[in-house]
Formats: structure tokens, sequence, C-alpha cells
């Protein structure tokens, strides 16, 4: 069993020793100059030597003195060296991604397992805004936003497009008005995302003028929008990347077949040099290589 002096001594006498002034060793040890000669004092009685020369006006250290700062010093710094580097480990396997909710809960959420088996030894820590981050303050990695691809000092990656189309509980095909052409919208709730102008748009391309595009509920998160919408409170027109699931399992039903195509996408979002960190580089190629699946498997489905 190793028999030492209390650490607080030894880092008192160590500071001390470096600066020869117990007022300095104070100052970066954050205590009182008291505090620090009683722990001096105290270190020489139970060593049972004396460390330093007290003259008037200065410290000078003792032989015995001599001899056990550069012990303590090498020792402190190696402690303090192996702190760093085990923090910068630890933060190394941490990626911070900033995701809208929607994205998240109907995109990501269900790949994750793939992630985690892929890479075990990152730890992924999710960020959910509507607005963009500011990487260095919000001490976020990557990010992945939605939008036209284009954002200053940032490199950004197309992940998916954002093609709409209506989609509705499956209730609603039934029922005394249910939906079987785009005119019967007009006796059901629309639920707008945002604005009004993709119903305006939609409607257009169907050719239908007989239903008001700026009637209904809107909902300004997608994911909640979803819920709406599979509880039977109105018809929206869904982003057809987000609610894959929701088809295929029956929740939601396409009336209608028609799509808005969208000049916007969801992109991966990072500072220029983030890419150096195989974290992200791990991510990154996960999030295109997923991304890209999607795209051919719908690229397929309208083929």
């Amino acid at each position: 069993m190793r028999r030492l002096p209390p650490l607080n001594a030894l880092r008192s006498f160590e500071a001390g020793a470096r600066s020869l002034s117990f007022t300095e060793a104070a100052r970066e040890l954050n205590v009182t100059q008291a505090a620090v000669s009683h722990q001096v004092k105290s270190l020489e009685e139970q060593l049972g030597f004396k460390l330093f020369h007290r003259l008037t006006r200065k410290l000078l250290l003792t032989e015995e003195g001599q001899k056990l700062l550069p012990v303590l010093s090498e020792s402190f710094d190696r402690i303090a060296a192996t702190i760093r580097d085990l923090q910068r480990g630890a933060d190394d396997m941490n990626l911070s991604v900033s995701l809208t909710p929607a994205f998240s809960s109907k995109w990501l959420v269900k790949r994750l397992e793939r992630f985690w088996k892929l890479h075990p030894e990152i730890d992924l820590r999710l960020h959910h805004s509507l607005q963009l981050v500011d990487f260095i303050v919000d001490e976020i990695d990557v990010a992945v936003r939605a939008g036209g691809g284009s954002w200053p000092g940032v490199t950004s990656e197309f992940l998916v497009d954002i093609d709409m189309a209506p989609v509705c509980s499956p209730a609603l095909l039934k029922g005394p008005n249910p939906l079987r052409t785009p005119a019967d919208l007009k006796h059901h709730n629309l639920l707008h995302e945002e604005n009004y102008e993709a119903w305006v748009s939609w409607l257009t391309l169907a050719g239908v003028e007989d239903v008001d595009p700026h009637r209904g509920t809107t909902i300004d998160d997608a994911s909640v929008m979803i819920e709406a919408v599979a509880g039977g409170r109105g018809v929206a027109l869904g982003r057809i990347a987000l609610i894959g699931d929701d088809l295929a399992s029956g929740r939601l039903v396409r009336p209608f077949e028609l799509s808005l195509e969208s000049n916007i996408g969801y992109y991966l979002v990072m500072p220029p040099d983030a890419i150096r960190k195989p974290k992200v580089q791990a991510f990154r190629a996960f999030l295109l290589a997923e991304a890209a699946a999607e795209n051919l498997k719908r690229k397929e489905t309208r083929n």
C-alpha cells in the first residue's frame, strides 16, 4: 500500500516551488496564501524535513525540496496529459447531430440500429431543432437540414428529395364523402405544414379549381401533421421520404398518385473541416449509403 502525503499538500508545495512564491501558488490554485503556507508547513511536518528556506522576502528550496520538485512536476504533468487524452478520446466517441424532429423520427431513427452495428464505438447525440445551428457555439458536428443545398460557410451533400403527395387515413376512402378524385378534397379538412403554397401548387397541377387551398389547419411540424393525418383529422401533402413506413403499414394511404416535385431536399450539412474527423466520416458514409438505397427503391417503384 502506498503511503503518500495528502494531494492538496503536494500540489501546494509543487506550485510554490515552481514559482518560489506562496502568493503565486495561491493564485494558481485559487486559494489563499495562508492556505498554501499551511499546506506546505503540514507537509514538512509529516515528512520530517524542511522543503523551503524562508527568507525575508523570498523562498529558496532546500536540498530535499530540489529533489522532490521535478518528481512531483513530472507526475502532475503526466496525470494532466493522461486525463486530457482520455477526455479527448471520450469526446471522439460522441457525435453531435442536429436534425429536424420530422426527419429524425420518420427517417433516421428506424435506420439507427444498422449504424450502431457498424459503429458501436460511436455514441450519437441527437439534437432537434427547426433552425440552422451555429456549429461552434452549439457544439454540433453535423446537421441535416431541408433546403436548396446552399448555406454560407458550410459544405452540404444531398440525401433525399422532398417531393410531396396527398396522404390520408384509410377511413377517408370510405364514408359519406369518400376520396375518389381530387375534387372530393372540398369535403375534407386540408392540413398545411408551413403555408398554403404547396396545396396551391398541387391543386393547380391536378387541374382542380373548386377546392380552396387556403382553408384548413396549419401544423408547423411534419411529424405531428403525419399523426394528425393518421388519426383521420384531414388530408395533408406528406413528404414522401418521411412516410414510407406509414404507407407500408397501412396507417396512411395515397388517395391519388399525382405527386408534387420539389426543388428542395434534405442535405447533410457540416463545417468544411469536420470531415477530417473519423466519426464524421463514418456517419456521412452511413447516411449517404442509406439515402442512395432509398432513392434507388423509390426510382424502381416509379418505374
